[in-house]
């Protein structure tokens, strides 16, 4: 299969889906997903901001909680190919990227793509991935192609990593290097349920055995998914809010905002992390139906945006602070004029 045929190239626009209209549909496919994801509606609205930025999620959390159920369930509503890859130590770098085999009867070598040659992607358990496989992982995530024995073949457009990792166990995990986990547009923790939640969660895994299963109400396209995620990153962004964007960012770097939980951090936040905060940002405003960024909508991704890219001080650590609670603590500090 040659790349071409790999990409999808059509016009941005598709079938010239009016920008009301084109907006229900997202809205649709986001009702689709909470309907059946009982109590996600945060995890839902990070798994559409990444899909509208184009950026990539790793999501935590115990085992059982629907991750692998989430990232499926948003295959369903795209009209796109999908892959999951189930990471083992054993898994070698072709495995995901593909491989080149010599064709006997034509006397040719011929690529055949991996797992990664899909629209939307998911990584399970990805910290048990040898840093091999990691490292293939990295230049997909951060190039859009991926490079095998000397040639690079680009990726299709769109492209979306969705990992998932168990922070419970250890032993025969790859904790993922920085430079990994800063390619993560956010970085999402998905706590247990209430009971309320967890009720509602028995009748519908009942009813899912009983075969009454809801389907997505409806699927997106790939040109729809492009043209969403052009409206969605024109959203406008006044300069005072870049501004505070820039300030809240600067302040793990920097003793002026709160040197004492400055002390705290030995590794602060690059550039990369304020161009993240102000895309999903974007994507936020526009799934809730608006043309412009509000404090808001950074002070409610900052943690999912900014935690995985500062790297906390020993003392900080044997403390129990926690990067998350740090820069909760920051946007505390650091006020949106």
């Amino acid at each position: 299969m040659s790349d071409a045929a790999l990409v999808d190239r059509s016009p941005p626009g598709g079938s010239a889906v009016d920008a009301a209209g084109l907006h229900g549909r997202v809205l649709a496919l986001r009702d689709g997903l909470e309907t059946g994801l009982i109590g996600a509606s945060s995890l839902v609205e990070r798994l559409l901001i990444g899909l509208l930025t184009g950026g990539h999620l790793l999501i935590e959390g115990a085992p059982g909680l629907a991750k692998t159920r989430a990232v499926k369930r948003l295959a369903e509503g795209l009209d796109g190919s999908f892959a999951r890859i189930q990471c083992t130590p054993d898994l070698m770098p072709a495995d995901l990227t593909g491989t080149t085999v010599w064709r006997q009867d034509g006397g040719h070598f011929e690529f055949l793509p991996g797992p990664l040659f899909h629209a939307l992607v998911l990584v399970d358990e990805v910290n048990r991935a040898p840093p091999k496989v990691q490292s293939a992982l990295l230049e997909s995530m951060a190039e859009g192609q991926v490079t095998v024995s000397g040639e690079t073949h680009r990726l299709p457009d769109p492209f979306m990593v969705v990992a998932t990792q168990n922070p419970i166990e250890h032993a025969g995990t790859f904790p993922l290097p920085e430079a990994q986990l800063d390619r993560f547009l956010l970085h999402v923790y998905v706590d247990m349920p209430d009971a309320a939640s967890e009720r509602a969660i028995l009748d519908l895994v009942e009813g899912e055995m009983t075969h009454r299963i809801a389907p997505m109400p409806t699927r997106l396209t790939m040109a729809e998914v492009r043209a969403a995620r052009e409206a969605a990153l024109a959203t406008y962004v006044s300069p005072a809010l870049k501004d505070y964007l820039v300030r809240l960012v600067a302040a793990t770097r920097t003793d002026e905002a709160a040197p004492d939980l400055r002390g705290a951090i030995e590794h602060p936040a690059s550039p990369r992390g304020t161009l993240a905060l102000m895309m999903a940002g974007k994507a936020r405003a526009w799934l809730r139906g608006r043309d412009h960024v509000t404090p808001e909508d950074i002070t409610e991704l900052a943690r999912d945006a900014l935690s995985h890219r500062i790297g906390l001080t020993w003392r900080a650590s044997a403390e129990g602070k926690t990067a998350r609670g740090l820069i909760d603590d920051l946007v505390r500090r650091v006020k949106a004029l």
